[in-house]
Order: C-alpha cells, then sequence, then structure tokens
C-alpha cells in the first residue's frame, strides 16, 4: 500500500481525494469514495440553508463511517452570499467534518481568525486550493493542514497565473512544509505515481469521478467525457478576471463570443447560470452550459465504479513506480 502524510492524516486507503463539483458532489457519491478507499466531497453550494446542509453531512454519514471533505468555494456568486460561507464554516465545525478544501478566497478572510480557531479547535482539516508559491505560503501562515496545487489543467477555475501541474506541484512542495496535494490532469495510477515523484502527498481528481456509475449525472454525459479528448476544452470568463476551464460546446462559444464582443456580467451570466448548468447534468444537455471539467477528460475510456477505479488507479501507481525503479542502477 502507498503510505503518505494524506493518507495518515485521515486514516484512508488511498491517497485520493475527489474535488468539489457543484450539482454532482452529493451524498451517494460523496461516500462511494470514501467507502471505495478514497476521500469523498461534499460540495456546500449545493445546499442554501443551514438544515439542507447539515442533513446533508449527516445523510453521508448513514452511508459510510470513513472520512469525507466538504468543498467550500469562497468566488463571487449572485446564489450563494457571504452570509453562506459564514453558516457553511459554522456547520463544518458543529458536524466536526473530517475536512474542507477552500477554493478561492482565504477562508481566514471570509470567517476571520475566530472561525478558523473554531474550525481547528473541531479537529477539522484545512486545504486551501492555490495555483501559486505564494498563495501556498500565506496558506502555511494562516494556518492551514495543507495545500492543494491546483495546475492550468483542471477544470473549474484555475488561477490566472496559467501554471502546470508539472511545474506547480515541486515548486509549491519546495516552499511549504505541509503536505501538498497535486491537482490538475490527474485521472490514473500513471498520474499519481508522477504527483508523488514531483513532491506530492496525495492527488485530488474530479473529472474522474464524473465517469462513474456513483455518480448522479445523465448518462449522456458520462458518454461525451468518454468521447472527448484532451484538446477539447476551453478558457472561459477570462474577461470577467473568473477564467474557468470548460467543456468545448455551443454554449462555451457563445461564452467566448459575448467577451470577444466585449460583453459584461449582464451578457454573460444568462449562458453560465447556475441552474442552467444543474439542468445540463441532470438532463444531459450536452451543449446547453457550461461544463467544467478538466483536460484529464483525455484518459476517460470507460465508466467504472468508484471502487474499481481507486483499486485500478492505487495497483497501476504501485507497477509504475516500482517500473521507475527499476532504471536506477
Amino acid at each position: 500500500m502507498i503510505k503518505t502524510a494524506i493518507t495518515e492524516m485521515f486514516g484512508i486507503e488511498y491517497p485520493v481525494i475527489c474535488g468539489a463539483m457543484m450539482w454532482l458532489c452529493k451524498p451517494g457519491l460523496c461516500a462511494a469514495i470514501s467507502n471505495a478507499g478514497g476521500m469523498g466531497n461534499l460540495t456546500a453550494g449545493n445546499y442554501e440553508s443551514e438544515e439542507d446542509f447539515r442533513n446533508a453531512i449527516r445523510e453521508v454519514r448513514q452511508l459510510t463511517d470513513k472520512p469525507f471533505m466538504i468543498g467550500l468555494t469562497l468566488l463571487p456568486s449572485i446564489r450563494i452570499t457571504a452570509e453562506h460561507h459564514k453558516m457553511y464554516v459554522k456547520v463544518c465545525a458543529e458536524e466536526k467534518v473530517a475536512g474542507i478544501e477552500v477554493s478561492g478566497t482565504p477562508i481566514d478572510r471570509v470567517a476571520g481568525k475566530d472561525g478558523v480557531a473554531m474550525l481547528k479547535d473541531a479537529g477539522v482539516k484545512l486545504f486551501h486550493k492555490v495555483g501559486s508559491v505564494r498563495h501556498a505560503v500565506h496558506a502555511q501562515k494562516a494556518g492551514y493542514d495543507g495545500v492543494y496545487a491546483a495546475g492550468f489543467e483542471e477544470g473549474g477555475h484555475p488561477l490566472d497565473d496559467d501554471v502546470t501541474t508539472m511545474v506547480l506541484t515541486p515548486r509549491i512542495a519546495d516552499s511549504v512544509s505541509i503536505p501538498v496535494v497535486t491537482v490538475g490532469g490527474i485521472s490514473d495510477g500513471r498520474s499519481l505515481a508522477a504527483a508523488l515523484t514531483l513532491g506530492a502527498q496525495g492527488v485530488m481528481m474530479a473529472s474522474r469521478f464524473i465517469a462513474t456509475t456513483e455518480c448522479d449525472v445523465h448518462e449522456n454525459i458520462k458518454q461525451e467525457l468518454i468521447n472527448r479528448q484532451e484538446y477539447e476544452t476551453t478558457m472561459i470568463c477570462k474577461s470577467l478576471g473568473l477564467q474557468g476551464r470548460a467543456l468545448k460546446n455551443k454554449v462555451s462559444a457563445e461564452v467566448l463570443e459575448a467577451e470577444k464582443q466585449g460583453g459584461g456580467l449582464d451578457a454573460i451570466i444568462p449562458l453560465i447560470a447556475g441552474q442552467r448548468i444543474k439542468e445540463a447534468w441532470e438532463l444531459g444537455q450536452v451543449d446547453n452550459a457550461p461544463l467544467m471539467v478538466g483536460q484529464s477528460i483525455g484518459h476517460i475510456r470507460e465508466v467504472v465504479s468508484c471502487r474499481s477505479l481507486l483499486e485500478k488507479m492505487h495497483d497501476e501507481a504501485v507497477k509504475q513506480l516500482r517500473k521507475t525503479m527499476t532504471l536506477v542502477q
């Protein structure tokens, strides 16, 4: 078995963490990943009330006795407000979740020192997803327990420094003493082995978990990811200062055209609205919304169970690491 600071910190079998995915990281998928030996993710933004969020956490605990992460995205949003962010922090502390994946604004700037202290006192591990050394260093100084080194290849919202996983992981690993988890381009055992070789203590992946039997998304979406290649994503919303990597489709092309024409929020928001994305995932409307996936879709070839995916990923990583050792004379 591969043992790292991440497997030891959380008591999990494999150093593989699911990343936050709006509308997709719900109790079923979260528990399935944790039960399979990885670290599931329950994305807070799926829930707008304290009651619903707390009930979702408790539902996961009915499905698994294993640890899981809460995905907390602190970015500008029409639907999710600053009050929601504070509520998520409070509930996570009260429910004593295993860990929080923070994306966007540092949690200490949203919840304050008291909020961070409350989480720490509850034993909640804090990880910040960063795309630069400077942000990783801030995370360590702010008391985070680890960082996600998120390369440009990732789906969602990579930092506009545009640094790739291959470069970013060792740069951050050399710059902080807290555990580093590699994000971006992760999909199989080879990428897990590569991340460990670069200095990471684990990996985070999201797009690959969409094409699993336990992910509650329309089969059209899963098949579309299988059919697509690594070059079939594009960067949208750069003009808004919130670039995102999405699947190339009709809507992402419309967003890019609106940006080219100088369209602002009024022109772009209707195209990227959360409800529109939710319906696309559920109804299999591949062209009707920006589907935020990473370049790792080029490695997706089949739909498998979370357990099968993680077992194969681990075994392949061990094989690759051993193979590499045979090259050393």
